[in-house]
């Protein structure tokens, strides 16, 4: 049986007549369309570079090698010639390029890394890397003193260096034999330990002039000699009573000083003069006897004292007033006239010295004619002119002789 849509295709429609047509519109032709879309200059841009990209990543997975002028053979071979020496003890030159609280790192032109740590930055004791100038930029010489296993990272040191720098610098003061100044940093039963050029000296308490304690000596500066310099041992012993000692030398006998009362003892007074400590025994403060020195010196007073004399080995130096004394016991009832008057007697005491000395050299060449030498009138000792009649000379060595 034939289906319904079969019947109706079969069925022949006749075109229906001009008279019952309606005229319809002119037919258009079917077109298709087709979109295109636009791309921004971003987008153009990213587009050009993943074609770059791809480009790029295709050249080196097949010709990795293509427009190199060298091959990593070569490569390898100019980094060695080009690598310095890291020995350890060996001396290099870098720039600090980071610090951190631990130290501070160093580009050193070399495939390896190196880093100076806080500890090795300095001689001295510091908590901040900055504290010896060290900042990002700073152009140096170092030395290799060790190679970290883990990284091979070289260690460097400055402290290494400038202690060669320091040793070298005491052993040239000791064979100067100058005084030097070290500030007292610490001290034990034995000694005081003093910083001088960075380095640690030990000064014995038989080497130290005064009789301080060394918590009272912490943190003050002490004039020091060498007694010994071993970089080797690590030995930097000191002198302050040498030091003291070669000071005192300068202080010649009847030189008029000025001086601090340190401290009083039954049978004198200390006296700082200057940094050096001298003796005003009881005996040489007045003509006058003193039966408590604290009635006429107390600590803290500043007076003029004369130098009778000085011990170099010991160290010691003796004092008087006494001989400051324009009348005996000047110094107990008017010490502001003695205080005055004291460069004045001074004078008069050095004068009478040489002029003691001149004749006791006179008494010694008056037998000695050729020697050119004659006494004055006045008892001074000096050169025999030709005129000189042969009377003055007699009677110059009679006076030597009545006296």
């Amino acid at each position: 049986m034939a289906t319904l849509a079969q019947h109706v295709a079969g069925l022949a429609c006749p075109p229906l007549s001009g008279a019952s047509r309606r005229p319809s519109s002119p037919r258009r032709p079917s077109a298709l369309v087709c979109g295109t879309y636009v791309f921004t200059k971003d987008e153009r841009e990213r587009e050009r570079m993943r074609q770059l990209f791809d480009e790029a990543s295709e050249r080196c997975r097949t010709a990795p090698m293509e427009g190199v002028a060298f091959s990593p053979e070569d490569l390898e071979s100019a980094v060695e010639s080009t690598d310095i020496d890291t020995d350890i003890g060996s001396l290099i030159k870098g720039t600090v390029f980071m610090t951190t609280s631990n130290g501070a790192y160093v580009d050193i032109q070399s495939k390896s890394t190196a880093f100076l740590p806080l500890d090795e930055a300095c001689l001295l004791d510091i908590n901040h890397i900055e504290e010896a100038g060290i900042r990002a930029g700073l152009v140096e010489e170092f030395m290799i003193i060790d190679e970290n296993p883990g990284d091979e990272t070289l260690i460097l040191s400055l402290q290494a260096i400038q202690q060669d720098l320091a040793w070298e610098r005491c052993r040239q003061l000791q064979a100067e034999d100058v005084i030097v100044t070290g500030k007292v940093i610490g001290g034990n039963k034995g000694g005081v330990v003093a910083l001088l050029e960075g380095l640690k000296g030990f000064v014995p308490f038989s080497q130290v002039s005064s009789k301080s304690t060394a918590e009272e000596l912490i943190g003050k500066e002490l004039p020091l000699k060498f007694v010994e310099v071993d970089e080797e041992q690590g030995r930097l012993v000191l002198s302050n009573r040498k030091a003291m000692a070669d000071s005192q030398a300068q202080l010649g006998i009847g030189s008029v000083v000025l001086g601090t009362v340190e401290s009083l003892k039954p049978y004198g007074a200390f006296i700082d003069i200057g940094g050096i400590n001298g003796l005003l025994h009881v005996s040489q403060i007045s003509h006058d006897r003193v039966a408590d020195i604290s009635t006429v010196l107390q600590p803290g007073d500043t007076l003029k004292v004369m130098v009778l004399s000085h011990d170099r080995e010991r160290g010691r130096v003796s004092l008087s007033t006494k001989k400051l004394e324009p009348t005996p016991g000047d110094m107990i009832r008017n010490p502001k006239l003695v205080f005055e008057k004291a460069d004045e007697m001074a004078q008069i005491f050095r004068q009478r010295i040489a002029q003691a000395e001149a004749m006791a050299r006179a008494d010694m060449l008056r037998f000695q004619p050729e020697s050119g030498l004659a006494l004055s009138s006045e008892g001074i000792l000096g050169p025999l002119s030709p005129d000189t009649p042969s009377e003055e000379l007699n009677s110059g060595e009679g006076q030597t002789t009545d006296e």
